[in-house]
């Protein structure tokens, strides 16, 4: 088998909302939009998938128990802190961890975790 892709799933409660904040707040393209339920968000080849949910949706457990979250690797982690605190939820500031990595964790508007990391030597 070779797999030629990848893409998470992220449920929402509001899909404009979503699209919202992870283009105009954390920078996201929007790659593409299915009916009023579903959307693509990227940076480079990498997808995030939005599909919308509401309370008769078996799958709205996964808003409301946060099973999944992103983690993603960036250069510069203090000035996209800085760049992001105001307008986001912060869970963690800025830490460095043992295991040598400088992260800080947010929410997006659904509850879902987003860890931003760099590597503490860079």
């Amino acid at each position: 088998m070779k797999i030629k892709a990848l893409a998470s799933q992220l449920r929402t409660t509001d899909l404009p909302r979503a699209i919202a904040f992870y283009t105009e707040t954390l920078g996201f393209d929007l790659a593409f939009t299915f009916g009023d339920f579903y959307a693509g968000i990227g940076v480079g080849d990498h997808l995030v998938h939005l599909k919308l949910v509401d309370d008769v949706d078996p799958s709205i457990d996964f808003v409301r128990g946060e099973h999944l979250h992103l983690h993603i690797t960036v250069e510069g982690i203090d000035a996209t802190f800085e760049r992001l605190a105001a307008d986001v939820k912060v869970v963690e500031p800025v830490t460095d961890r043992e295991w040598g990595m400088r992260e800080f964790i947010i929410e997006d508007p659904d509850g879902h975790t987003i860890h931003f990391a760099q590597n503490a030597s860079s």
